[in-house]
């Protein structure tokens, strides 16, 4: 037994923490840059002021994670982030298909309690810091509300993933708050002061249908006249209240300063919402709901934003700017809402994309003035109107496993943050993350380390793809659908296809290009064609003699025409894929994007893909086979599809798909490294929303790897994963390796993207 009656002063007890890295924010930015250090080595501190991590991604608050894929509801073709953000998306789809938000929390925990490099501490909050210099931090002063505990952090590093920028606030870091004018960087869609601001923060609900009837009298505080809601008249039962994000205000408020007061505004119209939906009488199926939960904490969008040495603007999205520092890519659309939020009468949102994913500088992602403060997550340097994009989980997260491998290279040269621009270390930053399974448009990895460069590569059959057969399933044309084909220099494949009709009619078709490198928006027609068709089967031929000069997609195209069914085929190929020209109103996709002139947005035609189990390619046939899928591929530095599929595929026929590595001289292989198609274009959202399979339909799942002498080294069953790293307990001493796959289907032929390996 504890006793004591002193009356001197009283403290708690103090921890002190000595780290490489002190990271502030548990939420998606900050797990995926704990991860992403601790695994190169350096001993991280994260901090997190809630008792579950995640942030806006955990069962406090339940949005879904995403990114650059926007819902498959634009052109980004292949576009989910990878690394660390990529590895939990593709587990959470495993364990978690149906989207559970609590299994999303374990999944996360588990995830940081794994690496040893971490430290965590939770509901942890940071208060003060202290600094040796002007423009160094040296220590950050931390209290844990759960065993009162006090924390001392110290570290030569620190990274602010906190959303709200606390660290960088406490430190004197230069940060900006609310939107620019259009003069100060030229872009055209920066908001009047009628529009505001600052976006604001939203407040999820979910309802659950119990099968008998349900009262509900509304606490005294709920909103008692919906009419002061413009859009009232959208709020339904059938969405179980959990996909109402435009239930947002505070854009005219302090979004830090006025938190609590935000949130008891949006507890007033959610409970407000729900008296409507119970009791107003126009919802006779709400009879047998409940509200099962109502978040406690908003899910925050904008605050602060820090200053770097270069502001991410608007033209860097629309034009797509190429920077030599790129270290991450975005994609989601410029996406701005009015500050009014829910008690606006404009639209929830104003959603402009840009024709394909863009690059994110390096030197957007660590503070101008605070010389050891890196920035991750959404407080990245980025004017307000391309805060509008690059603000979402999953890019926020990319980046900052960008700022973990700085941090990583900052360690190895006893540098700060800048000098890994400003002294040349960018080039290794690069490597360094695509080795790890970051993708960056336009860079390749090209690793001296990697024995694979210095072997001869065969493999038992490489796809030779020139036709995709016939089958039974036909499908009307109600879409506009365009079969994407990786074609390579020289003349435009002849494409061979037949066509059903019960009547006479015209079949319109387009063989396009896309102007850009990389981007999938097929906005030049190097062919155009009007087809009469006559009742019955129809043998169709399109041939353009446009000269194709680099390797890229070919959309073939089929306009609309219900009168006409095509006969679609159950095979899914890596890096072959069919998009229509379809609207998606969740990405404000209308099938085709008009923008008013003096905004600075693209007008340009939508062609996305259809969500699993449909989208099925098209049966074609091809003037010649498209040499797009060989074994030089595993090498070439690019790990998705882009403008090739990058991939070696095995043909169909092949009864045991094999790769073999062969050297001129024996090798003591340590490691080796495989990359799988887990469908870089699912965005796998991570909660609410469900997905069709637990593991994606490309992958492949058994494989094994033998030496020279054809004994078994290695034995993998059930892969789900897009990345796997094998470490030898004991290296493998042997000239060659032997790697089979086994098909991941059927209907699917084994792919790998990536392998590498090491002494």
């Amino acid at each position: 037994m504890i006793k004591s009656e002193s009356l001197e002063g009283r403290a708690f007890p103090l921890v002190e923490i000595q780290a490489d890295l002190v990271i502030a924010g548990g939420g998606l930015s900050g797990i995926c840059a704990a991860v992403t250090a601790a695994r190169q080595g350096l001993k991280v501190a994260l901090v997190q002021d809630r008792s579950v991590l995640g942030g806006n991604a955990s069962s406090e608050i339940r949005l879904w994670i995403l990114g650059a894929t926007s819902h498959m509801g634009n052109n980004n073709r292949w576009a989910r982030e990878g690394g660390v953000v990529d590895e939990i998306l593709v587990e959470n789809t495993y364990r978690n298909p149906e989207g559970n938000p609590l299994i999303l929390d374990a999944i996360l925990l588990d995830k940081v309690v794994s690496e040893p490099n971490i430290t965590l501490l939770l509901n942890t909050t940071v208060y003060s810091l202290n600094k040796k210099q002007p423009d160094i931090i040296e220590s950050l002063s931390a209290y844990c509300s759960q065993d009162q505990k006090a924390y001392l952090l110290k570290a030569p590093l620190f990274m602010d993933a906190s959303g709200d920028g606390v660290v960088g606030f406490l430190s004197g870091a230069a940060f900006r708050m609310g939107a620019e004018s259009q003069d100060e960087f030229g872009e055209r869609f920066a908001p009047s002061g009628d529009y505001g601001e600052l976006l604001g923060h939203s407040l999820y609900f979910y309802s659950k249908d119990t099968g008998k009837p349900v009262k509900f009298v509304a606490p005294s505080f709920a909103l008692n006249d919906i009419t002061k809601i413009p859009k009232f008249r959208s709020f339904n039962s059938h969405e179980y209240g959990c996909k109402l994000w435009w239930i947002e205000y505070g854009g005219r408020m302090d979004t830090v300063h006025d938190t609590e007061k935000i949130k008891w505004e949006l507890w007033k119209i959610v409970y407000g919402v729900w008296d409507y939906i119970k009791n107003s009488g126009n919802f006779p199926n709400a009879e047998t709901l409940t509200l099962e939960w109502v978040g406690m904490i908003p899910g925050k969008r904008e605050s602060r934003r820090f200053e770097g040495d270069y502001i991410l603007k608007q033209q860097d999205i629309v034009e797509q700017r190429t920077h030599t520092d790129a270290v991450a890519f975005g994609g989601w659309s410029i996406d701005l809402h009015p500050s009014d939020g829910i008690y606006s009468s404009e639209p929830g949102c104003n959603q402009w994309h840009s024709k394909g994913v863009y690059q994110i500088p390096y030197r957007c992602l660590y503070s101008r003035n605070i010389k050891n403060l890196f920035l991750a997550g959404r407080i990245i340097s980025a004017s307000h109107v391309a805060f509008g994009s690059s603000r979402v989980m999953a890019t926020s997260a990319y980046v900052s496993q960008a700022s973990a491998m700085a941090a990583v290279l900052c360690k190895k040269y006893n540098s700060l943050p800048a000098d890994i621009f400003n002294k040349g270390h960018i080039h290794e930053l690069q490597q360094c993350l695509l080795k790890a399974g970051q993708h960056i448009p336009g860079i390749q990895l090209n690793d001296n380390d990697d024995l694979v460069k210095q072997a001869e590569i065969s493999a038992s059959s490489e796809l030779q793809l020139q036709e995709i057969e016939e089958t039974h399933l036909l499908q009307n044309l109600d879409l506009s659908v365009a079969q994407m084909l990786p074609v390579d220099k020289g003349d435009v494949p002849i494409v061979s296809f037949h066509a059903y009709t019960n009547e006479a009619t015209t079949l319109k078709a387009e063989l396009r290009l896309c102007s850009r490198t990389g981007s999938f928006t097929p906005d030049i027609s190097v062919g155009s064609f009007e087809i009469l068709l006559k009742e019955g089967k129809n043998c169709v031929q399109l041939q353009s003699n446009y000269k194709i000069t680099e390797a890229q997609y070919l959309f073939v195209m089929l306009h609309k025409n219900p009168a006409v069914k095509l006969s679609r085929s159950y095979k899914r190929i890596t890096g072959i894929l069919t998009v229509f020209n379809t609207i998606n109103p969740d990405v404000s996709n209308y099938g085709k994007q008009e923008p008013p002139d003096f905004i600075g947005m693209d007008s340009f035609e939508f062609w996305c893909p259809q969500r699993r189990p449909q989208g099925h390619n098209l049966s074609f046939k091809l003037g010649r086979p498209l040499p797009a899928f060989g074994v030089e591929n595993i090498r070439n530095g690019i790990s998705r599809p882009v403008n090739a599929p990058n991939a070696w595929v095995a043909d169909f026929n092949d009864a045991q798909p094999t790769l073999t590595l062969q050297w001129s001289s024996v090798k003591k292989i340590k490691k080796i490294v495989l990359a799988f198609d887990t469908d870089f274009d699912h965005p796998m959202e991570s909660v609410l929303m469900t997905h069709p399979e637990n593991v994606m339909p490309f992958c492949v799942s058994n494989y094994r790897l033998y030496d020279d002498k054809m004994n078994l080294v290695y034995n993998k069953k059930d892969n789900h994963q897009s990345r796997n790293e094998i470490i030898f307990d004991e290296a493998v001493i042997t000239s060659k390796l032997v790697i089979e796959c086994d098909h991941p289907s059927a209907n699917t032929s084994a792919a790998v993207f990536e392998v590498r390996c090491y002494e």
